[in-house]
């Protein structure tokens, strides 16, 4: 079981549960939640961690991207090693940490927008105000965005851009989709 947010893929191939729907052969969750593989349900969490779970270096963590700057893109985390935390941590994702390759082409504001949430890695323990987190890996980046244009949900159509059902097309740094077999 791990939590899933909305447009998250959580399957292929099979029927659908609870919380969840299917685009083409991909089961897809319509809620925040936990999912339960048996039977491809979205619920929600039970219990929200008080106390005690800190980010540590190599943490995955799940954010929302609060505000953008040509250098960095500042987020709130809210998930931190597939638990909930009451208190959500600051974080920092610098322009170098956003891709792998190419860092010199990469744009703050064409890999992120305020509200999209997001899978890191943490890379420090940050300057004493925020976690410093990375994107750099194929399996890290944008998860859930709604379009800056129409508000619709969007999908992943490759690492670099984002479509709405419709067809209208965004540029984020997206995260490979994580199927759980």
């Amino acid at each position: 079981m791990s939590l899933v947010l909305p447009g998250q893929t959580v399957a292929r191939g099979v029927a659908n549960g609870e919380g969840t729907t299917t685009k083409g052969d991909f089961v897809i969750s319509t809620r925040a939640g936990i999912f339960d593989p048996k039977t491809i349900s979205v619920r929600f969490p039970e219990k929200i961690e008080e106390t005690g779970i800190l980010p540590k270096v190599g943490s995955l963590v799940l954010a929302r991207v609060t505000r953008i700057n040509v250098r960095q893109a500042t987020v709130s985390i809210s998930v931190v090693d597939d638990i909930c935390v009451k208190e959500e941590f600051q974080g920092v994702i610098h322009v170098q940490d956003i891709r792998a390759s190419e860092k010199n082409k990469v744009k703050v504001q064409n890999s992120f927008r305020p509200g999209d949430i997001v899978r890191g890695l943490v890379l420090s323990l940050g300057d004493g105000s925020a976690y410093f987190l990375t994107t750099a890996r194929n399996d890290l980046g944008v998860i859930f965005a709604q379009s800056s244009e129409t508000g619709e949900q969007m999908f992943p159509v490759d690492y670099q851009h984002m479509q709405t059902e419709s067809g209208f097309t965004e540029q984020r740094k997206c995260a490979k989709p994580v199927l759980d077999e």
